[in-house]
């Protein structure tokens, strides 16, 4: 298997998702799916991207775009979940999980929940064989899938986030990538209940691989474009410090810059991942923005405190033309600020 390059000191990645091609939407096949994953890589490749995602399109759902399948495509094949919903289970959802963004519940914990037809390996061995070198592949956590079920079986929401942290750690082992990111966008507007995101997040990490790069992913939500999470990255300093993870990736740009004061307190012993380009604008940032955006940083930190630069999140919402410019543009700011 591929590893991660070793240099420059900053190496550039993205989050996840790449916008999906109009031409996969108009004729989906599996074949159609392996080509576009190929392209996904290809582009990213050629931008300069040090280890590129597959860019998540065989989780693409056209009933429910505004997700980009990062819910539906782990919930749904689970045992023990049912995707019934009816009037009924939408009222009862909205009454005990009221969300801004989502009325429905993504599906019902009807049994104790178990990998039914879910198989990363098979997406993750698809995308392997067309990657061309290192990649990133992403899992959505359990807090967060948690967040949009409705429970008829465990009679607690600890009980429902543990049961999924397990399934989808039972799901890590093999992975052949050479970085597994767990993605979280929920616990930013939710820091109470950071000690159970915490422990069912470090099941999931704990089962990776060891020798393969352990990575989270931390946004405020980008759900159809918009922000949905309220809070702030202080609040969240001691539980980032428990995850069991080689680096972060932290949601910068779209953000005040008093959340960089909270960058001190993380542990050394945790990379940081820091987001320099705005995923939530169209546009395209210069090599001296995102160059100034790494001095920032780093002079908040110290100099060689920053290990990765990427987007603040996937790409999935944006025309392919600006994500591409910013992918390139990102290479150009990282290359700017070495130096290079």
């Amino acid at each position: 298997m591929a590893t991660i390059p070793s240099k420059p000191r900053i190496l550039t990645t993205t989050v996840g998702s790449y916008p999906v091609p109009d031409w996969l939407a108009a004729l989906p096949s599996e074949q159609a799916v392996i080509d576009a994953t190929r392209v996904v890589f290809d582009v990213q490749r050629q931008a300069g991207i040090d280890l590129p995602t597959d860019g998540e399109l065989y989780r693409f759902d056209v009933n429910h775009p505004d997700t980009n399948g990062m819910i539906e495509y782990f919930i749904r094949p689970m045992a023990g979940i049912s995707s019934v919903v009816g009037r009924s289970v939408t009222d009862e959802f909205s009454r005990h999980h009221p969300m801004g963004f989502r009325r429905k519940p993504a599906g019902v914990a009807v049994g104790p929940l178990g990998e039914g037809s879910l198989n990363l390996l098979a997406d993750c061995q698809r995308a392997a064989a067309v990657a061309g070198g290192a990649f990133k592949f992403t899992v959505t956590s359990p807090y967060m899938l948690a967040r949009t079920l409705l429970d008829h079986h465990y009679g607690s929401f600890e009980a429902l986030t543990m049961a999924l942290g397990e399934v989808l750690a039972a799901q890590m082992p093999g992975l052949p990538a050479a970085c597994v990111q767990v993605d979280e966008a929920n616990i930013p507007g939710n820091p109470a209940d950071a000690p159970l995101a915490a422990k069912s997040m470090n099941l999931v990490l704990d089962a990776i691989d060891k020798g393969t790069e352990r990575a989270v992913h931390f946004c405020f939500g980008n759900y159809g474009g918009q922000t949905i999470q309220k809070g702030n990255w202080k609040k969240l300093v001691n539980f980032l410090n428990e995850l069991h993870t080689d680096h972060l990736v932290l949601e910068l740009a779209h953000r005040p810059a008093s959340d960089l004061d909270a960058l001190k307190h993380i542990d050394k012993k945790i990379a940081l991942g820091i987001g320099v380009i705005d995923i939530k604008v169209n546009h395209i940032e210069t090599p001296d923005e995102i160059a100034a955006r790494i001095a920032a940083v780093e002079k908040k930190v110290g100099a060689g405190r920053v290990r990765w630069v990427h987007p603040d999140c996937g790409f999935w919402m944006l025309k392919r033309s600006i994500a591409d410019r910013k992918m390139e543009a990102l290479v150009r700011g990282r290359d700017l600020y070495l130096g290079r």
